[in-house]
């Protein structure tokens, strides 16, 4: 696997533990460029994998971004390093969380975002830890910075979470009731949650506590999306929707292919 630079993100701070991210895979967009969404792989994958499936998406006005992951010790796999956006014990949403290692997967991706023109709309999704880490930054996104206090730098248009969980569910309604600017940008981002009733890998009542947590909280813009024979991948079913929802979010022009 090649590295690229040892990244931080903008929640760096002295004595902090460094993350080395891997390869980040681009896919341009074929048609008028409208949006950027950066999606994050599952525990253990990487971004090519998802990489190669997105582009095969008749989304032409989308430009993807997928990263890779760190590789570190992983607590579910006894310490066990694999590729992983933040250390995890339990897929649920009552996981202790890692928010330094939140902190700075969701720094990293805004950081890819940051650079993007102006007049592009910016979004982030995932699958599994991926997608929990695309909710996480929804939130930060919401409460206008991360959970170290930095503030959070770009401005989120769509978040999608397949088959994930919402880390930091317990802390999340005092984070956002507590301003009414936070409220604000809670209730108009679009989020898109969905989940197969058949995954024996993040439970389906984690994804559904998720769903209801977002909800609420004062999201009011979430969609929760079933699946009954779904487990823990995706179908052409579940693939389908997003390309119509995000079509329908971001009001992009639709291919005529």
């Amino acid at each position: 696997m090649s590295y690229g630079s040892s990244s931080l993100g903008s929640g760096s701070r002295a004595g902090r533990r460094a993350f080395d991210f891997g390869r980040t895979h681009v896919v341009k967009p074929k048609g008028k460029h409208q949006a950027t969404i950066v999606w994050l792989h599952g525990l253990g994958d990487n971004g090519s994998s998802w990489s190669q499936l997105l582009e095969t998406l008749p989304l032409p006005n989308i430009k993807w971004i997928c990263p890779t992951a760190p590789t570190r010790p992983v607590a579910l796999f006894g310490g066990f390093p694999c590729t992983a956006w933040f250390d995890v014990g339990e897929l649920s949403e009552d996981a202790p969380d890692d928010t330094e290692g939140l902190d700075a997967s969701a720094a990293h991706v805004a950081n890819l975002l940051s650079t993007e023109p102006s007049d592009i709309k910016l979004g982030i999704g995932g699958f599994s830890m991926g997608a929990a880490t695309a909710l996480y930054s929804g939130t930060c996104f919401a409460h206008g910075k991360y959970s170290n206090g930095n503030p959070y730098p770009v401005n989120l248009s769509v978040v999608v979470g397949l088959s994930g969980w919402l880390p930091s569910a317990r802390s999340l309604k005092h984070k956002i009731e507590g301003s009414s600017e936070c409220a604000r940008r809670a209730a108009s981002l679009p989020l898109l949650l969905c989940h197969g009733k058949a995954d024996d890998v993040v439970l389906y009542k984690h994804g559904e506590k998720s769903a209801e947590v977002l909800n609420s909280t004062g999201f009011r813009s979430m969609t929760f999306k079933t699946y009954s024979r779904l487990g823990h991948h995706t179908i052409p079913e579940e693939m389908d929707d997003i390309c119509k929802w995000l079509i329908a979010s971001l009001g992009l022009e639709v291919s005529t292919r």
